[in-house]
């Protein structure tokens, strides 16, 4: 006891993924409590409820199947039990959901807590595109950080070598974070333009789409490198148009750029709804589920990139 109290806001795939990381290493450093919190939105699995299974069981067993997470990552439903007196709260929830998620937890977290959105998206609203981050810290007043990287949920459960990328302004709670996330296999740096980290978590599934009707019209890998390139050089562009803050550079080339590109271009669920699109010419609500999963709205809210994209052409409609 006497250490920061940890909470995992979601336990879908990438959730139950991290929590088996923060789980593993509060149980073993002093400045953390051992107990790690889960949210679960309880749902029935085979006739038992999904938090009893978690909690006898220690997997999950409908989203992270096969990977056991640490007995002491506790799934709780009730979502203000499970961030009760929380120090840490990392938010793992599909992002169209969080603005109600906060709406629940306002008034209810300390005001000294820290943040750390692992949510790749961006919200579209009437006044444009907002950042996860940004509506977390607007609605319940905490400092907030960020994880991105090209770290595909299965392989990080697997403790297959990777790398993230933490967005931190306050480098002292940088390393708190780092502490708590990195492993042997999971190996973290630490930036503070933590803006340029989350545009880039939610821009690279736009330049997978092209991705994606690469592979499905059959263009080749040559096609496919050109886009992934020109995507890369939009994707900086859009954010120094975008960020508030400074944008650096070197952070496109930490996993939070360049790899989590590569890794979405090939492996991403977004390149394969795309490429499943071209082949087949069916609507994404009408192609197969377990490719869809959550991407829906986050394909459909890619449209609202445009404007800033406008912005940005010349006359001969050229990208610049």
């Amino acid at each position: 006891m006497g250490g920061k109290k940890v909470c995992v806001v979601g336990s879908g795939n990438w959730g139950s993924a991290i929590a088996k990381i923060a789980g593993a290493n509060a149980a073993r450093l002093s400045g953390f409590e051992s107990q790690v919190n889960m949210w679960v939105l309880q749902e029935e699995v085979g006739g038992r409820q999904l938090t009893d299974i978690i909690n006898t069981e220690h997997e999950n067993v409908k989203y992270l199947p096969g990977r056991k997470l640490p007995p002491n990552v506790v799934a709780e439903p009730d979502l203000l039990k499970a961030c009760a007196g929380a120090d840490v709260l990392l938010f793992v929830v599909p992002h169209q959901f969080i603005g109600q998620v906060c709406d629940q937890l306002k008034g209810h977290v300390k005001k000294e807590a820290v943040g750390m959105s692992l949510i790749k998206g961006v919200d579209e609203g009437p006044d444009g595109l907002r950042l996860i981050s940004d509506i977390i810290h607007e609605k319940l007043g905490i400092e907030m950080t960020v994880l991105m990287g090209a770290n595909l949920a299965n392989e990080v459960a697997d403790d297959k070598f990777c790398e993230t990328t933490i967005g931190c302004k306050n480098m002292k709670h940088g390393q708190m974070l780092k502490e708590l996330m990195q492993t042997p296999n999971f190996r973290v740096s630490v930036v503070q333009d933590a803006d340029t980290v989350e545009i880039c978590g939610a821009l690279k599934n736009v330049v997978a789409v092209g991705a994606g009707f690469c592979d499905g019209l059959g263009y080749g890998d040559n096609t496919k490198a050109a886009v992934i390139r020109l995507g890369l050089m939009e994707m900086i562009g859009f954010a120094k148009l975008f960020c508030k803050g400074p944008v650096t550079p070197s952070t496109f080339l930490e996993s939070c750029g360049v790899a989590d590109l590569i890794t979405t271009c090939y492996g991403g669920r977004n390149r394969k709804v795309s490429e499943a699109f071209a082949k087949t010419g069916k609507e994404p609500e009408c192609l197969d589920m377990r490719l869809v999963q959550e991407r829906i709205p986050e394909l459909c809210s890619q449209t609202a990139v445009s404007p800033c994209l406008e912005l940005r052409q010349d006359p001969a409609g050229i990208c610049v």
